[in-house]
């Protein structure tokens, strides 16, 4: 069956209509032929067994009987009605129970005549019953498809609510199948059929829906997540091959005075192996006539900072002009002082642009940007204003990508005829199974080690009961001249129970370092930013022994004297949010620690999260364990929810499954870049077919 007939708008499918195929399409997102197909059941239900009424169990499953009604009566209860049926078999009865729908249900049930009926038994007051159960007249059921096992399909309330039900869609693909005679044309090329052993997709899109057996299932769904992942790694992949042939960078062939008195007079330690080999990867980058597209991970603290200036720098020594952009002011403020202190006094033009800046300020930076004064340029979002305009920008580099979207680094590149080497940077370690697909159009550096002279940060898990202990030992750090974190979370819904929390911390935490010989600092949310700027800046000189705040603190303070990290309600926050706000102290050379403060009552996610942390400093396996726990969709933050929207796949649970598509969209792509081949022929005709109908970036936010 050719692939046209399925772009088929779901209103022709019999026994949709314009009504169904608006609900469809409004909350499932189905607008053809393909949509439904590709609309994979979450589980199965295994129907090839009948129950006598005698055979049941006190237990939930779901269970299959044949027999008739005998009587039906409306009972009033508190609230509304409901409607109860006595069903019969020949060892005994069971009542069936409506309480929603029952005018309709009423109308269309018929007594004594024989149905098949399924659905979850109850136990109560000495018999069973079952509410809401799936009915079929046995003589209609007898004439169904006689599958084994019965697919369950994602569902909304709204739509059960109008009729809807699993049964319905499972209806409508049979109507799909035989419409179509069940025949798709097959969407992998021979060789990967032969080489992975895989079903064709006829069989495999039959067996997702009507399995025969759990055997058939399973090579069903092993072959559709590989093509799924597969199309998506063929896409990103063949993004970057084109994007290195086609899409010309500057050359930057120089390592000139800018570069070379920094490394040698200002540079105020020594690079990291880490670092030197990151520097030496971009470097083969922009020497390459290709436009650079890199990620640079690297924890926090690992330094990146150092390596995004030397990089400007270079670009500096060729005569282009640099952006850095970040996705807050007050991280854009940061990254702006520190890379004036590096500086020193080196003869390069830097600059800030942010919402905040003067009017009369941003005509001067507008100006010197246009005619090349200024060579570096940091900023937030208002860099990508259209009247931002450069005389020649040849270096963009993003912090903190994942609040950036694909469109906004396309901005980027509109800035100047040849777009410029774009480097993005993030502190949220990426697990390679999320980075192989969120990223895979960009080349990806890591800077996997800590500058030298750095102690990793020991991290423990304390209940409430211990608090005297923890701050005697608070104590013994101040005395030692340390300074201390205390973090409050800080959650949307429940502000005035945050503050409460907040402010009962603060004042237990004053009567116990009380003045004079103790200073406390608070920054919350309700303060006004100059007040905040104000304690901020007194815990940075050091005339606060004591920082109490909400997460406003996770990114973007580096005080270097702070050794002690306690997070309250540690088990509210998520392990990222966890490991950032761990990562705020360590910034200088003294030991320092992290104490995660909860109540005895914990879930089981939780344990998992604070063991985790207790357990390892490694950035990476967070977020490995953050992605199992939490899934990809939340990772990336909520601006990410659309995260790799797949239809069967799963990132964490199915990522051998990912490696081998990555595996052979790569070797397929190095043999026939363009899918020239015959043999690959069913790859193009497929590959066009999705860039047609669904980009890549409908599958990543």
């Amino acid at each position: 069956m050719n692939s046209n007939t399925l772009q088929t708008p779901i209103t022709y499918l019999k026994g949709v209509g314009p009504n169904r195929a608006q609900l469809l399409q409004s909350e499932l997102g189905i607008a053809t032929y393909q949509d439904l197909i590709n609309l994979f059941p979450n589980r199965y239900i295994d129907k090839t067994q009948y129950y006598k009424i005698n055979q049941l169990e006190r237990n939930t499953s779901d269970v299959q009987i044949i027999g008739k009604i005998v009587h039906l009566k409306t009972v009033e209860q508190k609230k509304g009605k409901r409607l109860v049926a006595t069903f019969i078999d020949d060892t005994g009865e069971i009542e069936l129970v409506w309480f929603r729908g029952q005018k309709w249900i009423r109308e269309n049930l018929q007594i004594n005549v024989p149905y098949v009926i399924f659905g979850r038994t109850n136990w109560f007051n000495g018999k069973f019953s079952m509410p809401h159960p799936e009915m079929e007249l046995q003589s209609v059921h007898e004439q169904g498809l006689r599958i084994t096992m019965q697919p369950v399909y994602p569902s909304t309330e709204k739509l059960s609510n109008k009729g809807v039900t699993n049964r319905v869609i499972s209806t409508l693909m049979q109507q799909l199948f035989a419409e179509t005679q069940g025949l798709f044309s097959e969407t992998l090329s021979p060789e990967i059929l032969e080489r992975l052993k895989l079903i064709t997709s006829t069989e495999a899109l039959f067996n997702i829906h009507f399995p025969k057996n759990q055997h058939l299932l399973a090579r069903a769904q092993f072959r559709l997540k590989f093509e799924e992942l597969f199309y998506i790694q063929l896409q990103l992949i063949s993004k970057k091959l084109v994007r290195k042939q086609k899409i010309k960078g500057f050359p930057f062939e120089t390592v000139g005075d800018y570069f070379n008195t920094f490394y040698k007079e200002y540079l105020p330690f020594q690079l990291t192996g880490a670092q030197q080999k990151v520097i030496k990867e971009i470097r083969a980058d922009l020497g390459s006539n290709a436009q650079m597209n890199r990620l640079l991970q690297g924890d926090v603290g690992s330094g990146k900072t150092i390596v995004a200036l030397m990089i400007m720098l270079l670009a500096l020594d060729n005569g282009f002009q640099s952006c850095l952009m970040a996705p807050t002011e007050i991280l854009a403020n940061q990254h702006y002082s520190g890379l004036k202190e590096l500086l020193g006094n080196m003869n390069v033009n830097i600059a800030i642009l942010t919402g905040s800046v003067k009017k009369s300020d941003r005509k001067i930076i507008h100006e010197q940007l246009e005619n090349g004064e200024l060579n570096i340029l940091v900023g937030t979002h208002a860099v990508l204003e259209h009247k931002v305009q450069f005389k020649n920008l040849g270096l963009a580099i993003i912090d903190e990508q994942h609040r950036f979207g694909v469109a906004q680094r396309s901005k980027l590149w509109h800035k100047n005829e040849i777009p410029p080497h774009i480097l993005v940077m993030t502190a949220t370690p990426i697990p390679r199974t999320l980075a192989m697909s969120l990223y895979g159009d960009l080349d990806i550096s890591v800077i996997d080690e800590l500058p030298p002279g750095r102690k990793s940060i020991k991290t423990v898990h304390r209940y409430d009961n211990n608090r005297l202990k923890v701050f005697r030992f608070l104590k013994d750090e101040i005395k030692k001249g340390r300074q201390i974190y205390v973090v409050y979370p800080l959650i949307q819904e429940s502000q005035a129970l945050d503050y409460k929390d907040l402010m009962d911390g603060y004042e237990s935490m004053v009567r116990e370092f009380p003045l004079p010989d103790y200073q406390i600092s608070i920054v919350h949310g309700k303060m006004k930013s100059e007040d905040k700027e104000y304690e901020m800046a007194r815990f940075v000189k050091g005339e606060t022994n004591i920082m109490v705040a909400t997460t406003v603190i996770e990114v973007g303070v580096d005080v270097p004297n702070a050794t002690v990290m306690i997070v309250e309600s540690a088990e509210r926050f998520g392990l990222s949010q966890l490991h950032q706000l761990r990562g705020r102290v360590g910034r200088g050379a003294d030991q320092s620690y992290c104490i995660l403060m909860t109540g005895h009552k914990l879930s089981s996610e939780a344990k998992t999260r604070l063991e985790t942390m207790v357990r390892t400093n490694d950035g990476f396996e967070i977020a490995e364990v953050d992605l199992r726990l939490r899934g990809p969709g939340d990772l990336m933050g909520t601006q990410q929810s659309g995260l790799l929207n797949l239809k069967i796949a799963d990132l964490v649970k199915d990522n051998d499954i990912l490696k081998t598509a990555r595996f052979y969209a790569l070797q397929i792509l190095k043999e026939d870049p363009g899918l020239q081949l015959e043999k690959n022929g069913a790859l193009r005709n497929t590959y066009a077919q999705l860039i047609k109908h669904k980009n890549i970036w409908n599958y990543i936010s």
